[in-house]
């Protein structure tokens, strides 16, 4: 009687785990794979994305649109800007616009930081992939106390030119506002889709 008991237990076991394992979602990949070159390559697409903040954050319009490449794209709120000069103007003219809505009690245009936390960053080749949390914050409290404003996800395609990254696209979710926010899929898993969609066309 006890030996029928456990079979049946195993049985109802084995048969939950199957269950749990079908509806599971498939892995992002079975094992991420790195060249001998991804740490070089990650270290040069991290400083590129720290470059691009430091830019916006002290108006240096010039390093600003020289992370990206002669043809990349920006695509946030406002819509879509594509090549550098185009770029340039897009987002100065947003630049401008900021104090209506970061300001100091005085009415000063607050200090706006941005900040990057993690990183996913696939390298294929000359082309890479990244997805990056970001927040951004502002002198604009009481008492122009630091306050934080908003955060979202960078979506980054990556193309090296002469032997440097540069982003030749950069798309900015913001979770603050309606469809421009992430989700609901995984964004590492995103990447990784539409890298592999890449490599199967190249």
């Amino acid at each position: 009687m006890r030996m029928n008991t456990a079979r049946t237990i195993r049985g109802a076991a084995l048969a939950a785990a199957l269950l749990l394992g079908a509806a599971a979602p498939a892995a992002i990949s079975a094992e991420p794979t790195y060249g001998p070159r991804y740490a070089e390559d990650r270290a040069e697409i991290e400083d590129l994305m720290a470059r691009y903040l430091f830019a916006i954050d002290y108006f240096d319009w010039d390093a600003y649109v020289a992370t990206f490449a002669e043809d990349g794209e920006l695509e946030f709120a406002n819509g879509t800007t594509k090549g550098r000069e185009a770029i340039r103007k897009t987002v100065m003219s947003f630049t401008e616009s900021i104090g209506k809505y970061y300001h100091t009690e005085d009415g000063k245009p607050a200090k706006l930081r941005h900040v990057v936390l993690q990183s996913s960053i696939r390298v294929e080749g000359d082309r890479a992939w990244a997805r990056t949390l970001w927040v951004e914050m502002a002198n604009h409290g009481p008492g122009d106390t630091m306050k934080m404003g908003t955060y979202g996800i960078y979506e980054d395609e990556l193309t090296r030119v002469d032997g440097h990254w540069l982003f030749a696209k950069r798309r900015v979710l913001n979770e603050f506002i309606p469809k421009r926010n992430s989700g609901p899929k995984n964004p590492v898993r995103d990447m990784d889709e539409k890298a592999e969609a890449w490599l199967t066309a190249h």
